[in-house]
């Protein structure tokens, strides 16, 4: 967790060098960063139209800039004090001011991941101009290639509004925890859509990821009941096929920009195939290795077993008996007992399987 105000003497550095190399320049008392220095500019954001740049830019002038730029597409790395910065300044040798809103994540990072790194995230909103002077600034300083990959990520909306408190569509994890949606819910519903897609949250969206997670810890919950008993099936000869498909065809969704839609989608269609099979103790145990292994990236299943209380098992054996000896009443009134205890059952030709609601 780098702190900003730690870098200061980097910033000044580093702003130096950019002088030295002749991609930035002194006005008044600030210094820009000349973006006609720089050959690559805008290639992030596919700017194309350099006179819309300059257009934007004037915009967001303020009346210092207005007249001590060159060009009014140059940005700030030191920005000379005012009266309403009140507190706010350093007096290195540059003169006194503060930082650029730009530089301080290219010394950062430079710092601590290195001259060129690998990936580089961040929302849409900050492709330009922000991702797109880091750029600048590290490359006019170093000469080396920044970031190899960008990934952006849209923005999340809330029944298609951007959220905010004044709109009252402003929920925390917390918030949704109170109104008893479970994190694993949750966590599925914010996964589910590609990075690169705006996210609609709806509670009708929340209902549907439950009854996802809910699909994917009952296939487990049934392989582990399939490992624990007592069954004479064979190894079904599909199974290991299927095994193989379903781990290729995951692992090429992710490797295609991380499609999670799509892989989540390869882990449906081989619970699906598997569901029609009997299963051997063997085949469960291996299909339950590839489940865990998904699980390591969707993250929404049980990483340990859970185990029922004792006096609550006693329950379910009481039950069995019950409805060994067609006692059906009183089979019926357990069920519910522990329905109250928030226990479910699920009667299967194998045996009773139960889960936590």
């Amino acid at each position: 967790m780098p702190k900003a105000t730690d870098y200061i003497d980097q910033m000044v550095d580093m702003t130096k060098k950019l002088l030295e190399k002749g991609h930035a320049y002194k006005a008044g008392e600030s210094i820009y960063y000349k973006i006609d220095s720089f050959d690559n500019y805008g290639e992030l954001a596919k700017l194309d139209n350099f006179d819309q740049l300059k257009k934007n830019a004037e915009g967001r002038l303020s009346s210092a800039d207005e007249y001590e730029k060159d060009d009014v597409r140059d940005f700030a790395l030191w920005k000379a004090y005012e009266e309403s910065d009140g507190d706010v300044f350093w007096e290195p040798d540059l003169g006194k001011g503060r930082p650029g809103w730009h530089i301080e994540c290219s010394v950062m990072s430079s710092d601590l991941l290195g001259k060129t790194f690998d990936m580089h995230l961040g929302g849409v909103d900050l492709i330009f101009p922000h991702h797109t002077n880091e750029i600048a600034q590290s490359e006019g300083t170093s000469g080396k290639k920044f970031v190899n990959y960008w990934l952006h990520n849209e923005h999340l909306l809330v029944d298609g509004k951007k959220m905010s408190k004044s709109l009252g569509n402003f929920y925390t994890l917390r918030d949704l925890q109170e109104k008893h949606h479970k994190p694993e819910a949750i966590r599925y519903l914010l996964l589910a859509t590609h990075y690169r897609q705006k996210l609609n949250f709806t509670f009708k969206s929340l209902e549907a990821a439950q009854n996802s997670v809910d699909r994917l810890q009952d296939f487990q919950r049934n392989l582990t009941h399939t490992i624990n008993k007592d069954t004479k099936a064979k190894n079904h000869p599909k199974v290991i096929p299927l095994i193989e498909k379903a781990k290729t065809d995951f692992e090429k969704r992710l490797d295609d920009d991380l499609n999670i839609s799509e892989a989540l989608a390869v882990i449906f269609d081989f619970m699906r195939d598997i569901n029609k099979l009997e299963l051997s103790k063997k085949n469960a145990e291996d299909i339950l290795t590839l489940i865990n292994n998904f699980n390591k990236i969707i993250g929404v299943l049980q990483t340990e077993q859970d185990t029922l209380e004792p006096e609550l098992q006693t329950l379910i054996d009481q039950r069995e008996q019950a409805r060994a000896d067609k006692n059906f009443e009183e089979s019926d009134r357990i069920r519910d007992e522990l329905k109250k205890k928030s226990i479910l059952l699920d009667d299967t030709p194998e045996g009773v399987i139960w889960k936590r609601v």
